[in-house]
């Protein structure tokens, strides 16, 4: 199990994961044990330490940073985060725009071209608005990339009736989960040279979004709980709620 397990992760998982998993999979076992058999196999992590990034000072005077770093909304479809990275591809660069969904860190939107333009972004933002099926009230956050400030951006945000918000400028710290979405995303999953072509990245990648991230690796936000349980398990809290608080109704 332990080496099947590291091995769905492209060796990216170490002893803390793969003992959370294989836990959800009915077969409990230790950190520590997991990390033992890991030795004995000879399994190691191929995560690549944290790097730092620069702080900025100055915010945007037209849209201001709304979200303040509380990026723990009480409900799906409250706060969606956005962001941008680049991914090599045979000869060239090609980039890799993402949303989140800030209650369960579920990425929900996702688009990949050679051109880091607003077309891009609002490809990503429209998969997410439509998967989310069409919600109201959401707010969106993101750096102050000319991708999410142009007008045809901003237009499109103003079309599904999403409120903006932006990080100050340059500082990453106002947009942290996804700057850890990608993080893991580049040390657990993309290979070191990258990729051959843009539609082997592009296959590759949404494997690790819809699969991996979603249904399979535990998250820390969540309790060790994938984004999809984690939402499952609100959702259907909520609606025995309201079923309860309906029979209350008719009682009363």
């Amino acid at each position: 199990m332990v080496r099947r397990i590291h091995a769905e992760s492209n060796g990216s998982s170490g002893a803390r994961t793969i003992a959370q998993i294989s836990s959800d999979r009915q077969l409990p076992i230790s950190r520590y044990r997991a990390g033992k058999i890991m030795k004995q196999l000879q399994l190691v992590s191929c995560q690549l330490p944290k790097h730092s990034y620069k702080k900025a000072l100055q915010e945007h005077i037209a849209i201001p940073n709304l979200l303040d770093r509380q990026f723990s909304p009480s409900k799906p479809n409250e706060v969606w985060s956005g962001d941008v990275t680049y991914i090599w591809t045979g000869n060239r660069w090609a980039y890799l725009a993402v949303v989140l969904d800030l209650f369960a860190r579920k990425p929900i939107g996702w688009a990949m071209s050679h051109s880091a333009d607003s077309g891009l972004t609002i490809k990503a933002l429209t998969m997410a608005y439509e998967s989310r099926n069409k919600p109201e009230g959401v707010m969106f956050h993101s750096d102050q990339g000319t991708h999410y400030t142009n007008v045809k951006y901003r237009q499109s945000l103003w079309r599904y009736k999403i409120k903006q918000s932006l990080s100050r400028r340059g500082n990453c710290w106002d947009n942290s989960p996804m700057e850890r979405f990608f993080r893991s995303l580049k040390t657990e999953w993309i290979p070191t040279a990258g990729y051959r072509n843009l539609a082997e990245a592009k296959n590759h990648i949404g494997n690790y979004i819809l699969r991996y991230y979603s249904q399979v690796r535990p998250h820390q936000f969540n309790g060790g709980k994938t984004p999809n349980k984690a939402e499952q398990i609100y959702l259907t809290t909520t609606s025995l709620i309201e079923i309860s608080l309906w029979f209350i109704g008719l009682i009363v």
